[in-house]
């Protein structure tokens, strides 16, 4: 093995040992770097026989082992601790047995908790995590505060954990985070930290919801303060004296964040005080009013003013490939929720964008959906598809599955299949009426179509305005 000798020409304190980094993706790459810059000795390993970045590794860590292709238990054996990307299972045969072994499994965000000298902020769930983040983001920007973003973001706010201590020091950190980063991190100790909500997803990864709950749980462990959403227990830590700051969409909160006017003109409260009409807010749904309240919970606990939580929030345009307006074209406006991966993140833009809808035009939305379907149950979406769907055009590996579950419910709706994204956008422009929208929100992975959620977002935003222009011309 080689050791990668740090700026400081030592070790630091403990990394003593081999550490064996598992994945060559993105994560992969900053653990490598972060490693060694402090000098500690590692090797790299990835399942797949020719990962995409093995070039860049080579590149800048010759003489650093590199094993590609079936994990081989002794080899895992001979490190003092695995470093496991987040696409890579820690239930995997060869790290299950180093594990048992006594070999340390630990992840990228439990090195930087360990590592980082300022608070962090944490936010996790199945749905809204990124938008939450980036509305907390948009609001620290509001006060003028210092920070880092980094964690399980996409885009241009992508950005590995780790590569964020090689930066200029903030006076905080905000990190979005996975189950499966949490599942290696079993001390976050952050300043502030939110469980938004859980709905079933990543079960080809988990047994059951318990174990992806248990996981999510993590995220509690040695924090100072937890905000949670008064309505759903399962954003509550499972210690009872930890700290809370709760939000609520039902109505006011004394000492937390709620709705004021629920009969009349609506605005976000803080202890029963207005601080922002939602009209303001440029982001529509009721799922956004949970985000925006969730945000404002956390930017409390960390000392923000409410008129910076009030200027962040109505700052804040909303994040590409989440429930993002593309085009109108003959009175039917087109949305892209291509992040919409899993069940409950397609049921919240649903509801969310088919109330706003029902109430400005009277309309209903046309829904495209399908891919990867991650062994989910789709028959949760039946009832809102059934209040707000005028017909659903299913693509990807999974429409069948997905038309079967819907089937099973007496609730009105036309199903129709399409072979392609371009195919179900021609279906979707014939099917809908003016006053309608047209909603990708696919409650499946695309990697059966696609190289990722972006890629198949872009090429329906692509399509959707070549539309526009055709019909323009």
């Amino acid at each position: 093995m080689t050791r990668a000798v740090g700026l400081s020409g030592e070790v630091q304190e403990g990394f003593d040992g081999l550490s064996l980094i598992i994945g060559m993706g993105a994560t992969g790459l900053s653990c490598a770097r972060f490693l060694k810059s402090i000098g500690a000795e590692f090797a790299v390993a990835d399942t797949r026989t020719a990962p995409a970045m093995l070039d860049v590794f080579r590149a800048e860590f010759p003489g650093v082992v590199i094993e590609l292709g079936d994990l081989r238990e002794a080899f895992l054996a001979r490190a003092q601790r695995l470093i496991v990307s987040p696409g890579v299972s820690v239930k995997t045969d060869a790290i299950a047995q180093a594990k048992s072994a006594g070999v340390e499994v630990t992840g990228d965000i439990a090195l930087f908790a360990q590592r980082v000298k300022k608070p962090i902020v944490g936010v996790t769930g199945s749905n809204g995590k990124s938008t939450v983040v980036a509305m907390l983001a948009s609001i620290l920007r509001a006060a003028g505060r210092s920070f880092g973003l980094g964690g399980n973001l996409d885009g241009e706010n992508f950005k590995p954990a780790l590569d964020l201590l090689s930066e200029e020091p903030k006076a905080l950190y905000v990190l979005e985070l996975s189950s499966f980063q949490l599942e290696t991190t079993p001390f976050l100790n952050a300043e502030a930290v939110a469980l938004l909500n859980l709905s079933q997803d990543h079960m080809d990864r988990y047994v059951d919801a318990s174990e992806y709950l248990s996981a999510k749980q993590n995220i509690f462990l040695g924090a100072k303060q937890v905000c949670v959403n008064a309505n759903d227990a399962l954003t509550f830590p499972l210690d009872p004296a930890t700290a809370t700051v709760c939000y609520s969409t039902q109505g006011a909160v004394e000492g937390g964040f709620g709705i004021d006017g629920v009969k009349g003109a609506r605005a976000l409260s803080f202890n029963g005080s207005a601080f922002l009409a939602v009209e303001r807010m440029r982001v529509a749904g009721e799922h956004n009013i949970a985000n925006a309240l969730a945000a404002s919970a956390l930017a409390h606990a960390i000392g923000v003013s409410l008129e910076s939580i009030a200027q962040g929030i109505a700052d804040f345009n909303g994040l590409p490939h989440r429930c993002q307006w593309v085009a109108k074209i003959d009175n039917v406006d087109y949305f892209n929720d291509s992040k919409g991966t899993n069940v409950g993140s397609t049921l919240a833009s649903v509801v969310g964008l088919g109330e706003h809808i029902a109430a400005s035009t009277g309309g209903k939305l046309v829904l495209i959906a399908g891919g990867e379907g991650k062994g989910a149950d789709f028959s949760p979406l039946a009832p809102a598809i059934g209040d707000f769907v005028r017909n659903v055009i299913l693509i990807g590996r999974d429409a069948k599955l997905i038309a079967e579950c819907l089937e099973q419910d007496s609730y009105a709706h036309e199903v129709t299949f399409a072979q392609s994204m371009e195919e179900a956008i021609e279906q979707a422009t014939a099917a809908a009426q003016a006053g309608d929208a047209v909603l990708l929100s696919p409650a499946c992975a695309s990697f059966d179509m696609f190289d990722n959620f972006q890629h198949r977002g872009d090429v329906f935003a692509t399509r959707v305005r070549e539309k526009k222009y055709e019909d323009e011309d």
